[in-house]
């Protein structure tokens, strides 16, 4: 037999690995998604309602004009019960391993496709999402504050879109020091009754609006070319406004589980009372913006609101306070990843001063960009489609195939097939539309 290792060797190997095992619980314990697991299955709705409910919303009649009466009710209504239905496959996934919970999306990504392509494969699509979610948040909150003073005060000397951004942006200045997302529920649930107050304003006023006269409900463009790119433009506005994928498994990482209590029971609670939000939110607003305004619409619908002011001051104010939310709810995602790769790949230390630093940079980011392509429609459109289709319809169902392995022709195995083509066919489609949209309002912006 050959020498054993000596009780002073096992036990330095022990003592190295408990110190590596209390390093990683600290960083764990510092970093923004899981830091804290004590939150409550309502907790989950309102951050879902905050997280789907937002710029999406508003520009859904303007939508509807580009799709027309019958492709955009079916439009919405699929979506609607396509991303409910992968929504619960990603709170199913989230702890299919006893044991391990996936608190990020990468990390069910890994577990699917291993190590390096699960990351490769979610990591752009996500990280992409959240920061596009966070620049057409910085154009909405700044659009909005620019209402807001223009009904207000119609007299007043015009202020340029850009210094609106700029107010709007400084409130993250603040806010985005908080540590997760346990730390802003007041923030979130303030959020989602916003959107639920602007969203009902949106829809009451244009019915005391009433049908405008010399409405029309056909396609806008002049050219059947025109027509089309429109349309496409028109599903990614759809694709944005069903966005809450892509936060839904830090949401749920936020929840306590057992074994026996596992997070999925509360966060199914959660999601169903959302999406029931979601609906009494979207389909309203959609179908009798549509039907008061036409294809005369505005991309946001309270913008083609003028009376009674003080009520649509009021609802572009709930707009602002909701998106003041609703960046929060995508910015940690980008938080934990950026911080993640500071900490455990840089191996910078988990300090304040880090967390300071980091946060304001990306603050600036995106407000930057936002001065930049402050154009609202286009960016739906384009963000919609190129990166919210792919985690929204798309990568739910792979991963559900790769890691279930339905039977082939089965029920389950159809249902996600399905859900696939129409996400790819939406990914594809969508950004040309919103490209193309974003060059038109350029040419009319700097011009």
């Amino acid at each position: 037999m050959g020498p054993q290792p000596s009780t002073d060797q096992n036990s330095y190997a022990q003592t190295d690995i408990d110190e590596k095992l209390a390093k990683q619980k600290a960083i764990d314990d510092w970093l923004p998604i899981t830091s804290s697991r004590n939150a409550k299955w309502w907790y989950s709705a309102f951050h879902n309602v905050t997280a789907m409910v937002g710029a999406g919303v508003l520009s859904l009649p303007y939508a509807m004009s580009e799709l027309g009466w019958g492709p955009g009710v079916a439009v919405l209504v699929l979506s609607w019960i396509i991303t409910l239905y992968t929504l619960w496959q990603m709170v199913e996934m989230h702890e299919m391993v006893p044991g391990k919970r996936f608190d990020r999306y990468h990390e069910l990504g890994q577990h699917a496709f291993g190590e390096k392509l699960g990351l490769y494969i979610v990591v752009p699509q996500q990280f992409t999402v959240e920061v596009g979610v966070n620049i057409v948040y910085m154009v909405t909150g700044g659009k909005s504050l620019q209402k807001v003073h223009d009904t207000v005060c119609a007299d007043c000397k015009d202020i340029k879109l850009t210094y609106f951004i700029m107010i709007f942006a400084s409130v993250h200045f603040v806010l985005s020091h908080l540590p997760n997302l346990n730390a802003i529920p007041g923030v979130s649930l303030a959020a989602a009754v916003m959107s639920l107050s602007y969203s009902t304003i949106a829809w009451t006023a244009s019915i005391e609006k009433g049908v405008q006269p010399d409405v029309q409900y056909g396609y806008k463009a002049k050219t059947t070319a025109g027509t089309i790119f429109n349309f496409f433009n028109a599903l990614g506005d759809v694709a944005f406004a069903y966005a809450g994928h892509n936060v839904v498994l830090e949401i749920q990482a936020t929840l306590p589980s057992t074994p026996e209590k596992p997070s999925k029971g509360p966060m199914q609670k959660g999601v169903v009372v959302a999406y029931i939000v979601v609906a009494l939110c979207y389909f309203p607003v959609a179908l009798i913006g549509f039907w008061m305004f036409g294809n005369a619409v505005d991309d946001n619908i309270l913008i083609s609101l003028q009376k009674p002011k003080w009520l649509i001051a009021t609802a572009n104010m709930f707009a602002v306070i909701h998106v003041i939310g609703s960046y929060k709810i995508y910015a940690m995602p980008v938080f934990d990843m950026i911080e993640t790769v500071l900490v455990k790949k840089l191996n910078f230390r988990s300090t304040r001063t880090l967390r300071f630093i980091t946060r304001n940079v990306y603050m600036t980011f995106t407000m930057f960009i936002g001065i930049t392509f402050p154009f609202f429609g286009g960016l739906l459109g384009f963000f919609g489609g190129f990166a919210f289709a792919p985690t929204t319809y798309i990568l739910p169902c792979v991963l559900w195939l790769a890691i279930y392995k339905p039977m082939k022709f089965s029920l389950s195995w159809w249902a996600n097939w399905f859900c696939i083509t129409l996400g790819v066919l939406l990914m594809v489609l969508s950004p040309i539309g919103g490209l193309r949209s974003i060059i038109i309002q350029a040419k009319t912006f700097y011009s």
